[in-house]
């Protein structure tokens, strides 16, 4: 059977489908086939080099009558490569699979073309595109990575040109980012789109190059804008302090607490921002260090994570990295936690000196998990997935609500750590997180709202919020296994001594 093109219908190709390059490129295993490459000369020294330059286990027999000594001196390192100095013969062909005619005799070029297509064989012949089955063309090689030029053998001139400018570009490092590429390939195992998303990320620093100076523009440009910000609020503050009485009498009666929170915020912020996780502990560590009351702390802490999660989950919503199945499972249990764990807090509040030791304890335990696992080499093994979202929601906020943080410690890693999709799961339990922090936040403020030290508390939102939009930036150039163990410790250390305060107090 005969398989005839396509056509528009009047038995005519339209020009779409005679114009233009009409070549499919296609990359040859030469090791596991069998070129017969006639001509020695210039000419023939050129395609073997090419041959060879491409792969070097090629094997070719070479045919002609004269030979130039630097393709004797060549060969002489290819032991697969066979020179036979004789005129050449159809029958050379009988064992070929491709064929390539470097003479400059062209009545011979003609001879050997009809004589490979006479045994069906695809040849190439030098310096005649008309002639040719497949054309030499132009290689960019880095390790792994080749790129093939055609001008559809128009201009070999230009193929060479764009030859040396991808050769510039491209840095010989590509090869060990393609062995890395692979075995990451090797190591994926969920769906195809989560392959192309993951792949996509890795191979996004391959562009880098190419809009370097671009990049470089828009990141100067950027910190310009910063900088005329934050220097044009320093004037006009200064300005104020130094020329408005009542300015300067405003600030220095503010409560000095705001201050503290307000750089304890932004420091909290910025550490979360680089390990992903321990706001919630290391903000009620401190706040319970400087004298606030468990349930005000906690619900400083809420307060503070309404906006970043929030604006964390849509992102996670846009990117369709929800589990709404799991996000159900988990909201109304944590929402019930959160207010219960929010409302039994703030009824111990006159209580605060006796539950102050309690929360202390459980910020114990989480500085020592966070210490753990930047010290933890070793992988755990996952487990079955969990069953009980709901129960595991319920405990989660509750325990969130009470100790000022471990929603996304405890419920993430459980989910983590119980099979579940790393991805799906950080998505989902980012804006779950938002209505728990929502939740948890309204319950504190209709209980004790009265009583909060609100500069302390607007002091930490305000410090998170001015971090947030560096701390992404910020956290890819600080080593995170060291801010953990920083972290971890800090924790400790701080609620050891809240432990330690009370028990000699009681004791």
């Amino acid at each position: 059977m005969t398989l005839l093109p396509r056509n528009n219908g009047s038995g005519i190709l339209s020009a779409a489908q005679t114009e233009g390059n009409q070549l499919f490129p296609v990359f040859l295993k030469l090791n596991q086939l069998h070129t017969v490459l006639i001509g020695a000369g210039n000419v023939g020294l050129e395609k073997l080099q090419a041959l060879l330059n491409n792969s070097p286990q090629a094997k070719v027999t070479i045919i002609a009558l004269e030979i130039l000594p630097e393709v004797t001196a060549l060969t002489a390192d290819y032991p697969q490569i066979t020179i036979i100095q004789k005129a050449f013969e159809e029958d050379d062909l009988n064992t070929a699979d491709l064929v390539v005619a470097a003479t400059n005799n062209p009545q011979l070029n003609d001879y050997i073309r009809q004589s490979a297509r006479e045994r069906k064989l695809l040849i190439n012949v030098a310096d005649k595109p008309d002639l040719c089955d497949f054309y030499l063309g132009s290689i960019v090689k880095k390790g792994d990575l080749k790129i093939a030029i055609s001008t559809n053998g128009k201009s070999p001139t230009v193929a060479k040109r764009l030859k040396e400018v991808l050769n510039d570009g491209l840095p010989d490092e590509i090869d060990t980012s393609l062995q890395q590429l692979s075995d990451l390939r090797a190591t994926l195992k969920g769906d195809f789109a989560y392959k192309v998303k993951a792949l996509n990320e890795a191979t996004a620093v391959l562009v880098k190059p190419v809009e370097k100076q671009k990049s470089e523009f828009k990141n100067t440009f950027r910190w310009v804008i910063w900088s005329t910000i934050v220097v044009s609020i320093a004037v006009v503050v200064t300005a104020l302090w130094a020329q408005d009485p009542g300015f300067r009498t405003y600030v220095q009666n503010v409560d000095p607490l705001f201050y503290y929170f307000l750089g304890a915020g932004f420091v909290f912020a910025m550490i979360d921002g680089a390990i992903g996780m321990s706001y919630g502990v290391t903000s009620q560590t401190f706040s319970l260090t400087m004298g606030l009351p468990p349930a005000s702390a906690s619900m400083g802490v809420h307060l503070s994570e309404i906006m970043s999660n929030g604006i964390a989950g849509w992102m996670h919503y846009r990117l369709r990295n929800i589990n709404w199945k799991l996000f159900k499972l988990l909201l109304i249990p944590g929402a019930i936690g959160a207010v219960t764990g929010a409302y039994l807090l703030s009824s111990l509040e006159e209580y605060s000196k006796y539950t102050k030791p309690v929360v202390s304890v459980y910020t114990l335990i989480l500085g020592i998990v966070i210490f753990r696992k930047a010290i933890e080499k070793k992988k755990r093994k996952k487990g079955d997935k969990v069953k009980r979202i709901q129960l595991l929601g319920l405990a989660g906020g509750f325990i969130d609500a009470v100790g000022g943080g471990g929603w996304g410690s405890i419920v993430l890693s459980t989910l983590i750590a119980g099979g579940r999709h790393p991805r799906f799961s950080l998505g989902t339990v980012k804006l779950s997180r938002f209505f728990i922090a929502l939740m948890g936040s309204v319950t504190f403020i209709l209980m004790i709202g009265h009583t909060t030290k609100w500069p302390a508390v607007a002091g930490l939102i305000l410090g998170s919020a001015l971090a947030s939009p560096i701390a992404a930036r910020i956290s890819n150039r600080i080593s995170t296994k060291a801010i953990m163990v920083a972290v971890g410790l800090i924790v400790i250390g701080t609620s050891l001594k809240s432990i330690y305060g009370f028990a000699v107090k009681f004791f």
